[in-house]
């Protein structure tokens, strides 16, 4: 219920509640306070306690989204790519297309991730289903658990428009709200132009990976993409460290890699997936590339005005392209959980991640080197996963015929 509303029901003594816009439940023991009244009387004391604590919520959700720098407005997206939260329900959101990195106040900071479990058939039709489109015009772009309360998150492109959906631990869909909500952005300076060039199997739009994944840590947005090339070749991966609040952002650091199984470096290979991982005490970034090696990366080294080389960590196979990926603790040891396009799910080890001397050297004939991993065989078709809980994943499955279905599962 609107407050005002609200407070014109009670005034008019109406204790109808039918053109409240929003209910938020309240469990006190209010008979015992209001017994001595007549049923009128008691009615309207009931509404009277209610609202007044609905304008207590919405006065603590309004200064929560105040104090991160957002401000009441629309959230004009005009895609809706990589997802990740901050703080108090602060929903990230990377537009490839506008070259933007969204803040929305989802109003969902509380819940139970712990008791939250998803299995959900065709998702993909149900956010069609959801957001009123045809469900062969819906991508899902990417899904994020919101840690606060254990909500699901989907991004996608419905008829060509952006798409945000919210999946509760019931199962249920709703549009996350994006007129009216407190909302911060900032626009990438140095983003690809919006344009298809190339030739052959190189041929694409480089904006759309102007933001190939985002991350909230310590404080930071850390965003990974491409910029422009400066002697007109092929575009550069760049990382950037924008400030949260989002207040600005910079043109950020081209990184280089010693790709393993193409024996040399390069500054052009794409960061698909990252994960903001401590490393020894050393707060770093663990990069998935294209074909497939993991870097490691001091944050540090990122306020870098030159471009920054990161450690080759393991060659997981060429002809391959990691999807997501996330860090997790199990049995005492830190693992990463990496989905790929041809190689299933990896379970990675961390032992020894942190030593100084990488790969350097070519490694032929699709071969592996440096980290070790098992391929978790019982995880097929997995395109998107993120952690739930301290036990548990959530993953977005590919199956034939184009259904893609959201399940728990728990970490290996």
């Amino acid at each position: 219920m609107a407050t005002d509303s609200c407070h014109e029901a009670l005034a008019s003594g109406d204790p109808n509640l039918d053109n409240c816009d929003q209910w938020i439940p309240v469990f006190l023991p209010i008979d015992d306070l209001f017994g001595q009244y007549s049923k009128e009387q008691d009615m309207r004391a009931k509404l009277l306690v209610i609202c007044t604590v609905l304008v207590a919520v919405v006065a603590v959700s309004t200064v929560n989204a105040a104090d991160w720098g957002l401000k009441k407005g629309n959230a004009d997206l005009k895609s809706a790519g990589p997802l990740a939260f901050g703080p108090d329900g602060i929903l990230l959101v990377g537009d490839t297309k506008a070259a933007t990195v969204f803040a929305i106040d989802t109003g969902d900071a509380s819940g139970e991730p712990g008791k939250v479990s998803f299995s959900i058939k065709a998702l993909n039709e149900k956010v069609a289903d959801a957001v009123g489109a045809g469900s062969q015009s819906v991508k899902i772009n990417d899904i994020v658990v919101n840690p606060a309360s254990g909500n699901v998150y989907v991004s996608a492109i419905a008829n060509g428009k952006a798409a945000l959906v919210r999946v509760d631990g019931a199962g249920d869909l709703s549009k996350v709200k994006l007129e009216g909500v407190g909302v911060a952005k900032v626009a990438l300076p140095n983003a690809p132009e919006d344009k298809v060039v190339g030739q052959g199997r190189r041929r694409g739009n480089p904006r759309d990976e102007s933001i190939t994944d985002l991350a909230y840590s310590d404080g930071k947005v850390l965003v990974s993409g491409v910029s422009p090339n400066p002697s007109g070749g092929r575009t550069l991966s760049t990382v950037r460290e924008l400030p949260f609040p989002l207040t600005s952002a910079d043109s950020g650091v081209n990184v280089e890699i010693f790709h393993g199984a193409h024996g040399g470096l390069e500054n052009y290979s794409t960061v698909r997936t990252f994960v903001p991982f401590n490393i020894d005490g050393k707060p770093s970034l663990l990069a998935g590339f294209t074909c497939t090696p993991l870097v490691r990366f001091d944050v540090k080294s990122l306020k870098s005005e030159k471009p920054v080389r990161g450690t080759t960590v393991a060659e997981l196979g060429n002809r391959n392209r990691p999807y997501d990926m996330i860090v997790y603790e199990k049995d005492g040891e830190s693992w990463l959980l990496m989905a790929n396009s041809a190689r299933g799910v990896m379970k990675i080890s961390t032992n020894d991640i942190g030593r100084s001397k990488g790969i350097t050297e070519r490694v032929g004939g699709g071969g592996l080197a440096g980290q070790t991993y098992e391929t978790i065989e019982e995880l097929k078709g997995v395109v998107q996963l993120d952690q739930l809980n301290d036990s548990h994943a959530i993953i977005l499955v590919q199956n034939e015929g184009g259904s893609q279905d959201l399940a728990t599962v728990a970490l290996p």
